[in-house]
């Protein structure tokens, strides 16, 4: 199967946020390149949310280019085969975490938002990831800082797109 096809599974699969859901399903048909950021009129991406094991803390990144805490994600390559493996491997590449487990039932949530030229939006599909038992967060190029907050600490630091993110996965767990 290939990326995109898992895509509008995972997409028809989803049950809330149905406007959006819908929204990023009618991008996808009518762009076949809708996965890639070559495409300029927008793109899927992947990301999630690291939980740390007690279930209490969030990890969240400093973005290099954004300037702003965020959960880690970004754009889908060839090599994956689904928006999970997508989704683990950024949060994998940008926390430094190996053994990473997404939570189960599928996306979180979605969130698209735009972003500077050549591209228009990105159409991020939002997942949940819990740490190992002794985790060790490891700071990627992509990143100015990588940082454990706890749950109330979130709203203070990162904007409203990774407050929702969180609450959803607090409903999740």
């Amino acid at each position: 199967m290939s990326l995109y096809d898992d895509a509008v599974l995972v997409l028809k699969g989803y049950e809330d946020q149905e406007e959006l859901r819908q929204a990023y399903l009618d991008h996808l048909t009518a762009h076949p390149d809708g996965m890639w950021k070559a495409c300029h009129a927008g793109h899927i991406t992947a990301s999630a949310l690291v939980i740390d094991p007690s279930r209490d803390r969030v990890l969240l990144t400093l973005h290099k280019k954004l300037q702003m805490w965020l959960q880690m994600g970004g754009h889908c390559e060839p090599e994956d085969t689904s928006l999970e493996a997508a989704a683990l491997r950024e949060a994998t590449e940008e926390s430094g975490i190996s053994g990473l487990t997404l939570l189960p039932g599928g996306p979180v949530r979605l969130d698209r938002h735009p972003i500077p030229a050549p591209c228009h939006w990105h159409l991020d599909v939002q997942y949940a990831a819990v740490a190992p038992p002794g985790a060790v967060q490891e700071i990627s190029d992509e990143s100015l800082d990588l940082r454990w907050f706890a749950y109330g600490e979130v709203a203070d630091v990162a904007d409203e797109s990774v407050v929702r993110l969180l609450e959803a996965t607090r409903s999740r767990l």
